[in-house]
C-alpha cells in the first residue's frame, strides 16, 4: 500500500514545491521583467502576468460569466471532459493504425524501407497548419445522411500524433523476438500469424508500453492544438483562447484553463499507466529495463 501511495505523495510534494517557487520568484523577481547578459529572459511578476497562487485558486470559483451561472472551474472541467473524449478516440485510432502499420512493415521488409522514411517525414508537418486543411476536407465529406462532425477533425489530428510512436515502438518490439524462439516456431511449422500472436507480440510488450505513453501525450496535444486551430467550441483548447483574450481583466481564468489542459494530460497518462500495469503484471522486472 505504501508503494502505491508513494507516487501520489510525491506528486503532491512536487505541486507544493512549484507553488513555493512561484511565490518565491514573485516576491523577489522584477515586476517589469529583467535581462541577463542583454537577453530579456526574466518574466514579469505583476499580478496580470503572475497572479498569486491563492488568487488562482479563488478565481476558479468565480462565475464564468458576469451574469452568473456556472463557475470557471465547472466550465473548464466541462471543456476538459469534452476534449478528453475526443483525445481518447484519437488515441484509440492512432494505436490501432500504428500497430497495423507496424505489423505490415515487420511482415514485408521492402514495405519498411519504402514507407518508414515517409512516416518520419509526416511528423515534421506543422500541426497548426494541417488542422485547417483537415477540417476543410472533413467538412466536404458526406455519405448519405451522415455528415462529418467537426470534432472528428480534432480526433483525427490527435490520432496523427499518436500513431507514429506506437508504430515505431511496436515495429521495434516485433523485431526483438529471440532468434532461437523464432527458429523453434519455424521448426514446428507455425504460420507467420501464429508466430506473430504467440511470440512476436508478447516480446514486443516492453516496447509497446513506452510507445503508448508517448502516443497518449501526442493525442492530447493534437486535440488541444486542433481545437485552437479550427475554433472547435466546447473543448479546453477553445477555452484557452477565449480566456487569453480576458487576461488583462481576469488573468486567473487563463491559468485555470491551463490547469484543465494539464488535468487532461494527467488523466490520459493515468489510463496509459493502467494499461502498463495490465500488460506488465506477469512479467519479471528485469524484462522491462
Amino acid at each position: 500500500m505504501s508503494r502505491r501511495l508513494r507516487p501520489v505523495v510525491m506528486f503532491c510534494v512536487a505541486m507544493l514545491l512549484v507553488a513555493v517557487l512561484w511565490e518565491g520568484y514573485k516576491a523577489i523577481g522584477p515586476e517589469k521583467g529583467g535581462e541577463i547578459l542583454g537577453f530579456g529572459i526574466l518574466p514579469r511578476t505583476n499580478d496580470q502576468v503572475m497572479p498569486h497562487v491563492w488568487s488562482m485558486i479563488g478565481g476558479m470559483f468565480d462565475p464564468a460569466q458576469r451574469t452568473g451561472g456556472d463557475t470557471v472551474l465547472q466550465v473548464v472541467l466541462s471543456g476538459a471532459w469534452y476534449s478528453f473524449r475526443i483525445a481518447l478516440v484519437g488515441f484509440a485510432v492512432g494505436v490501432a493504425f500504428g500497430m497495423a502499420i507496424a505489423v505490415v512493415l515487420s511482415r514485408f521488409r521492402l514495405a519498411e524501407r519504402a514507407v518508414l522514411p515517409y512516416l518520419v517525414i509526416s511528423q515534421t508537418v506543422p500541426l497548426i497548419a494541417l488542422a485547417p486543411l483537415v477540417a476543410g476536407w472533413g467538412g466536404k465529406l458526406q455519405i448519405g445522411d451522415w455528415v462529418w462532425p467537426r470534432w472528428m477533425s480534432a480526433a483525427l489530428l490527435g490520432a496523427f500524433l499518436a500513431f507514429f510512436p506506437v508504430a515505431v515502438g511496436t515495429l521495434r518490439g516485433l523485431k526483438s523476438a529471440n532468434p532461437a524462439s523464432l527458429e523453434l516456431m519455424d521448426s514446428l511449422a507455425a504460420s507467420w500469424w501464429r508466430t506473430l500472436i504467440t511470440l512476436r507480440f508478447p516480446s514486443a510488450v516492453p516496447y509497446i508500453v513506452p510507445a503508448l505513453k508517448l502516443g497518449g501525450a501526442g493525442a492530447v496535444v493534437g486535440v488541444v492544438v486542433a481545437e485552437i486551430s479550427i475554433g472547435l467550441k466546447g473543448g479546453i483548447g477553445r477555452l484557452i483562447i477565449e480566456y487569453s483574450r480576458q487576461a488583462t481583466s481576469e488573468p486567473t481564468k487563463v491559468f485555470t484553463s491551463i490547469f484543465g489542459a494539464a488535468l487532461l494530460g494527467l488523466t490520459m497518462a493515468a489510463i496509459v499507466a493502467g494499461i502498463d500495469a495490465l500488460l506488465m503484471r506477469n512479467r519479471p522486472r528485469e524484462t522491462t529495463s
